[in-house]
């Protein structure tokens, strides 16, 4: 997991985003739901893919960090996390995909 950490250069003043690692080698499961909806104009279906993140309750997971997962040897990214709903044994996180750096 990796959060944005803001840094201000001293001579520029510019303020840019660093990536900084949380957490690496953590065991967690992807949960993928597919949501068709159909528009009111009658006009073609629209399709969404929502993505959920299953891990540990005890880890900190701040919303809108981007998280890096590896599974079956294929790495997703996925950025803006929601906030985490915690439970005893697991907390649940909505994920984006990540598309690029804007």
């Amino acid at each position: 997991m990796k959060v944005g950490k803001s840094v201000t250069d001293p001579i520029t003043k510019i303020t840019t985003q660093l990536e900084e690692t949380l957490f690496t080698d953590k065991k967690c499961k992807l949960s993928y739901e597919k949501q068709t909806s159909t528009t009111p104009t009658g006009g073609p279906a629209i399709i969404a893919q929502t993505t959920k993140l299953f891990i540990a309750p005890e880890l900190d997971i701040p919303a809108g960090s981007k998280i890096i997962v590896t599974q079956h040897g294929k790495t997703n990214e996925f950025t803006r996390s929601g906030k985490p709903a915690v439970f005893m044994d697991h907390q649940e996180i909505m994920l984006e995909a990540f598309e690029r750096y804007a």
